[in-house]
């Protein structure tokens, strides 16, 4: 890959406190992409303006910003894919960086393991206490089996990944109307045809703690595209158990957020799980609970989770 044949793609709204440090990531990569595309869906922060100063400061014309009203971050990206111009799309979300060498990697992920459908890296977990590892492959190049590999640990994210031009293509792009756990959706459909390759080295950073995050303002989604419609009960076990991670992680946030019946639906739909009985019985109790309490006791769950897996426990 050279320098000239990756686009780098950032759906935008609402992060004026981030956005800069974000695009000065890119532009401090030691290997230079052939544009970045920023889709501001419908902002209404000074967000679009920062975009045009960093670019105005950059000078050369390598920050293209496009503006659209308000469709939704698989719109936003969608988008910006259909503006690029280059041979592989690198996503990024425009609250996460990264390191300087992170395209370089993927660079070097495609010249030695081409033919892919997905490259990524491992990336950190910024907290707004420090950065934190979480559970990543530890072997470099095409990972044996990405739906078995993906349990418990985290293989491909958004904002740490590049996929070829034509695989985007072929598989149809994001979700559209899907607003949590659009990424999971496309790696799926990505997956089922082609390798997916790996790096050990954290060269993302992504931020758990950025302003305007989707889970904390999430509304209805209105999308004919779901876990439950791309599920193939005849896959292969891997195949499957992915799909009840994706769609009960999912579930639990929708119930936490009133989405009884959409939870319920994914209970039934991803009960013959082995791997996430966990989940599972997180979104049955969640969902049997009064709605206001859903949200409190969910995000207590989650902080506590989180505070027990820095710690390595």
């Amino acid at each position: 890959m050279s320098d000239s044949s990756v686009s780098v793609i950032i759906p935008l709204y609402n992060k004026e406190r981030e956005i800069a440090g974000t695009l000065r990531s890119v532009l401090a990569q030691t290997l230079r992409p052939k544009e970045i595309i920023v889709v501001d869906d419908g902002s209404t922060d000074r967000s679009a303006s920062i975009v045009d100063a960093v670019a105005a400061e950059e000078g050369r014309g390598l920050i293209r910003l496009v503006r659209q009203p308000n469709a939704g971050v698989c719109a936003a990206r969608n988008r910006a894919v259909a503006e690029a111009r280059g041979e592989y799309i690198a996503f990024l979300d425009a609250d996460d960086c990264w390191e300087p060498g992170y395209l370089a990697e993927i660079a070097a992920l495609i010249a030695e393991f081409p033919g892919c459908g997905i490259y990524s890296t491992a990336f950190w977990v910024l907290d707004g206490r420090g950065r934190f590892p979480v559970p990543c492959p530890d072997r470099r190049g095409v990972v044996d089996n990405f739906f078995r590999d993906s349990a418990h640990r985290y293989i491909s994210i958004p904002s740490a990944s590049v996929v070829p031009r034509r695989v985007f293509d072929d598989v149809g792009g994001f979700p559209p109307g899907m607003k949590i756990g659009e990424d999971l959706y496309m790696w799926i459909k990505i997956a089922r045809r082609w390798p997916v390759c790996f790096s050990p080295a954290r060269l993302c950073r992504y931020s758990k703690v950025a302003s305007n995050r989707s889970s904390a303002i999430y509304t209805p989604e209105r999308t004919d595209f779901s876990f439950e419609s791309l599920y193939d009960p005849a896959a292969p076990v891997e195949e499957r158990e992915f799909f009840a991670r994706a769609a009960l992680g999912k579930a639990l946030i929708l119930s936490a957020k009133g989405g009884t019946a959409e939870a319920a639906r994914a209970i039934r739909t991803f009960a013959f799980t082995r791997t996430y009985r966990r989940t599972l019985r997180k979104v049955r109790v969640l969902n049997a609970l009064p709605v206001g309490w859903r949200a409190p006791l969910l995000d207590l769950y989650n902080r506590l989770a989180w505070a027990i897996a820095k710690k390595g426990l």
